[in-house]
């Protein structure tokens, strides 16, 4: 069967749907800038559905240019849940979205619409559909050393930590995703156990619905240059003025929300420390290998449905229909 970042086509009815006798819901993943949204909103004016959006960036407000937010005319084609709902400063985990999530869901059901969960933040809907492990609640001493460790020896350092202390998370996460290395740090210290063991005790058996996962790829080299024109519109919608704006609200750049994408790069540029050209061109990079890394998560996946992104999209339709209508 050919992969996900090949040009041949998908068995796409070799995956079952994810289990569980709840409500049926049809979840939209992939990597960013495989065109999510797009699909979403052309399967809502299909199924009469609502969006949930599944992204970890999204619920932050005055963040929309750099995390893709859908814009005000793709909003009104069809309701959108999740976002804008905490600001930069404030915390919000996969915890906090399934508990929303859930809640939009079953306002959702109420008004007898079919509900569609897109996104990109592969924790978040893995969380909704199919549960949390039961782990401790955050420590503000363990992380505050943590976080203090960090600032003194850097982030390569404490995932060598991570590495020593538990290898199969620190496979799993990439040494610049600081928040979920100190959670894995944190969860071993705290109870004893390496993070991964929880997680693979619990399993993630959890079901909350009964999901249809459609999983969006495209060719390799189509992906990065679709990567590469959405940076660009970006820093043309005027990314720049989105970062000086944040800055200019309190949200300085050692947020952590504003050390993600797109924004750390435009933060540098912003301290005079390369040129927009330079931002724009490690912005785009890094976005590449980000989406990579997704696509690894996505494909361990072997619950997904793959579905190519420019040339399935009356197949995916097709079968998001007979899914909700329970015929497989």
């Amino acid at each position: 069967m050919s992969t996900p970042d090949q040009s041949g086509p998908l068995d796409r009815g070799a995956k079952a749907p994810h289990g569980g006798t709840g409500l049926r819901v049809v979840a939209i993943v992939g990597p960013t800038g495989v065109g999510k949204t797009r699909a979403a909103l052309h399967l809502a004016s299909q199924l009469d559905a609502e969006i949930v959006c599944a992204d970890s960036r999204q619920v932050f407000r005055y963040m929309d240019i750099g995390t893709g937010k859908p814009t005000p005319a793709e909003r009104a084609l069809a309701r959108h849940h999740l976002l804008d709902v905490v600001d930069p400063d404030g915390a919000f985990d996969a915890a906090d979205f399934s508990e929303a999530a859930r809640e939009s869901i079953a306002g959702i059901a109420e008004r007898g619409r079919s509900v569609i969960i897109c996104g990109g933040s592969g924790l978040y809907v893995r969380a909704l559909l199919q549960g949390l492990f039961p782990g401790p609640k955050a420590d503000p001493a363990v992380r505050e050393r943590l976080r203090a460790a960090l600032e003194r020896e850097g982030a390569a350092a404490l995932h060598r930590t991570l590495a020593a202390t538990d290898p199969d998370a620190a496979a799993r996460l990439h040494r610049n995703d600081t928040t979920r290395v100190i959670r894995a740090l944190e969860v071993a210290e705290l109870t004893g156990r390496p993070l991964s063991v929880w997680q693979r005790e619990h399993a993630f058996r959890q079901q909350q619905y009964s999901a249809m996962t459609v999983a969006l790829w495209l060719e390799r080299d189509t992906h990065r240059a679709q990567i590469a024109t959405r940076c660009a519109c970006m820093v043309d919608a005027g990314l720049v003025d989105e970062v000086r704006a944040l800055w200019s609200r309190g949200y300085g750049p050692d947020l952590p929300a504003l050390r993600t994408l797109g924004y750390r790069h435009i933060g540098r540029h912003l301290r005079q420390a390369g040129s927009l050209a330079d931002a724009l061109d490690s912005m785009t990079r890094d976005t590449c290998r980000y989406a990579k890394r997704q696509l690894t998560w996505f494909r361990a996946d072997p619950n997904s449905r793959w579905f190519h992104a420019e040339r399935d999209e009356a197949a995916l339709v097709e079968a998001a229909k007979a899914f909700l209508l329970g015929d497989r």
